[in-house]
This record gives structure tokens, C-alpha cells and sequence, in this order.
């Protein structure tokens, strides 16, 4: 279809500074230095791309859902939006939303509007650079205002770790793109409830290991059959046996003949899936924690021991500790004795003049 541009926008036509089709419903707004959502979309339009401006902020009502019933596909990507309002992304019939690119700062949990939204594909690549914005989406994403997602994109975000849950809420969830970013560890991530998820991208990140707690969650999810984990920094030491097992069993892991060791150094660039027990230095147990436990257990059953033992001598001697006792309260009572002795000769003038002149 041919892209017509319009110097000024007409009753169903097209805004000024975009490119409308209306046989193919389609607008395009690139590159046209808009600050501002065109108020006058044609109510026609299926699919938005406004991409490459400095659009800085989406207020609410920024696309009427009255004027705007069918759009299904809206592109805000490479724009400088920063924040996103309540309301501002409330339309009934919209699918697919990219808002890579954006340096967003504040993005309301309500963007969506109060009730459910049809979205099935959010793409957020490179928009998630501030945390306060990651834990919005998290609150977004467990409200269950997106169950409908199907696909989500959170590449290049930079992230170190993920909040817990912020997958639960998500039961219609296929595609997760984790990829790019600075993951260390998914001890926290829950997978379950993500019946339907086919593909986990992890490539390009910074894990070390993946926990039996994590594994166990990839062997219950009967549609994953593509996880990626190429690109990250593999610690090949006793932690990592129970990966290496999972790995030489499981169907489910693309390219894991690539998979290598990052360190120690004795081993970097062996490949996981050539890893045996031998080449693993597990002499000393990596649990610490349980270490711990186990000390401080055998540690009380000791202490209990030496308990018992004492109260059993005091047990079979009681019969000598109770005269040694009753001899001690005679001298304490003699010494007593002894002392009011002494304390009425001294306070009687007579006792003290008759004790210094006798011989007694």
C-alpha cells in the first residue's frame, strides 16, 4: 500500500508529520520530532508507529479508546518517554505493545487501565534501566490485569536479579526473553504456573550455576522445550554438578554442546557437558550453612551429655553431699555464734571492763 502524508488531518484522514494507509490501517509517525501523541488519529488506524521523537510522556486518555476501538499494534519505541500514567494504554482491542528504547523512569501498575487488558505481546527491551520501574512492572504483571500475555521481551535491561513472583500471575505466558541483561542467580524466580511457556531465553547473562530448585521447576513445565543458556559465566566447581546431570538428561536445552566453563581457571573453557565428578574438587563440603546446622546440632547433644552425667553423680552421692552440706551449715552456725558473741560483750560497758580485767 502506498503511504500518503497529509499537510493537515481531515475527518478520517491523516495527522500532519505522519503517513497514513488507510486499506492497509496503518499510521506511521517516525522521525518527526512529536512531542506529543497526534490528538486526531484516524479512528480506522489497526496499527501505530510513532518511533523516533522526543516524546517524553504518556498522559491518560493519550489514545481515546472511544476514537481508537481497533487498534491492535502500537510502537513507541526509540522515543525519550519517561513516564507512562494511569490510563494512558487502555484500549480494548490492543495486542501487541513495544516500548523498547526508552529511558523509562515511572510506569504506572494502572497503565492498563483498572480492568483486564487483551495484550498478548509487550516488548520492553532496553526500557527498564531504573528499579523503581522494574518493581511497577512487577506490580502490573502479578495484579493480573496481562493474563492474556503470551510473549514478553525484557532484553538489555541490565538486571541483576528479578522480584519474586513476578511471573505468577502470568498462566498464557509462551515466549520470555531474559536475554542481555546481568543475571546472577534465579533463586528467587518462580516458573510455576507457566503451563503454557515454550521458550526461556537466559543467553548473555552472569550465572554461575542453576540451583536444583530451579531445575526442578524447568523439568515440571511440560511446553518448555527451548531454553537458552549460551554466554554466561559458569563456575565449574561441586556446585554445579547437579546442572551438568540435568544437562546430559534433558531435551530441553538448545546448544548445549557450547556450554563452557568461565572459571576456575583449571578448567576454563571445558565444556559442562564433558564434566565428571573427578574433575570437580569436592573434598571440602560447599554447604556451609548445613555445615553450621550439623555443628550446632552435634554441639547440643553433647552439651546434654555432659548434663546428664553430672546430674547423675550428683544422683549417687547424694547421701555425702547432703552430710557435707549439714557440716557446712554447723561451721557457718559456730562461726555465727562467734560473732553475737562478740557483738554483746561489745555492747555491754560492764562485759567489755570485765573481759579486758580478767584472765578468763
Amino acid at each position: 500500500p502506498v503511504l500518503l502524508g497529509c499537510g493537515s488531518a481531515q475527518p478520517g484522514g491523516c495527522p500532519a508529520l505522519c503517513e497514513c494507509s488507510e486499506p492497509a490501517k496503518t499510521v506511521k509517525c517516525v522521525n518527526r520530532n512529536l512531542t506529543a501523541v497526534p490528538p486526531d488519529l484516524p479512528p480506522y488506524v489497526r496499527s501505530l508507529f510513532i518511533t523516533g521523537n522526543p516524546l517524553t510522556r504518556l498522559p491518560a486518555g493519550a489514545f481515546p479508546a472511544q476514537r481508537l476501538p481497533d487498534l491492535a499494534s502500537l510502537n513507541l519505541s526509540g522515543n525519550h518517554l519517561r513516564t507512562v500514567e494511569a490510563g494512558a494504554l487502555a484500549l480494548p482491542a490492543l495486542r501487541q505493545l513495544d516500548l523498547s528504547g526508552n529511558a523509562l523512569a515511572s510506569f504506572s501498575p494502572q497503565a492498563f487501565g483498572e480492568g483486564g487488558s487483551p495484550l498478548e505481546e509487550l516488548a520492553l527491551r532496553g526500557a527498564l534501566r531504573d528499579h523503581g520501574v522494574l518493581l511497577s512492572l512487577a506490580t502490573l504483571l502479578q495484579s493480573g490485569t496481562l493474563r492474556n500475555l503470551s510473549r514478553l521481551e525484557l532484553a538489555d535491561n541490565g538486571l541483576l536479579l528479578l522480584p519474586a513472583g513476578m511471573f505468577t500471575a502470568l498462566p498464557a505466558l509462551r515466549q520470555l526473553d531474559l536475554s542481555n541483561n546481568s543475571l546472577v542467580g534465579l533463586r528467587n524466580v518462580s516458573f510455576q504456573g507457566l503451563g503454557q511457556l515454550q521458550s526461556l531465553n537466559l543467553s548473555d547473562n552472569s550465572l554461575g550455576v542453576l540451583w536444583n530448585s530451579t531445575l526442578a521447576q524447568f523439568r515440571s513445565l511440560p511446553a518448555l522445550r527451548h531454553i537458552i543458556l549460551g554466554h554466561n559465566t559458569w563456575v565449574c566447581d561441586c556446585a554445579i554438578e547437579d546442572l551438568v546431570a540435568w544437562l546430559k538428561e534433558s531435551d530441553q536445552v538448545e546448544g548445549k554442546e557450547a556450554l563452557t566453563c568461565a572459571s576456575p581457571e583449571k578448567m576454563l573453557g571445558k565444556a559442562l557437558l564433558k564434566i565428571n565428578s573427578s574433575d570437580l574438587n569436592c573434598s571440602v563440603p560447599i554447604d556451609l550453612p548445613s555445615q553450621l546446622q550439623t555443628s550446632y546440632v552435634f554441639l547440643g547433644i553433647v552439651l546434654a551429655l555432659i548434663g546428664a552425667i553430672f546430674l547423675l553423680v550428683l544422683y549417687l552421692n547424694r547421701k555425702g553431699i547432703k552430710k557435707w552440706m549439714h557440716n557446712i551449715r554447723d561451721a557457718c552456725r559456730d562461726h555465727m555464734e562467734g560473732y553475737h558473741y562478740r557483738y554483746e560483750i561489745n555492747a555491754d560497758p560492764r562485759l567489755t571492763n570485765l573481759s579486758s580485767n580478767s584472765d578468763v
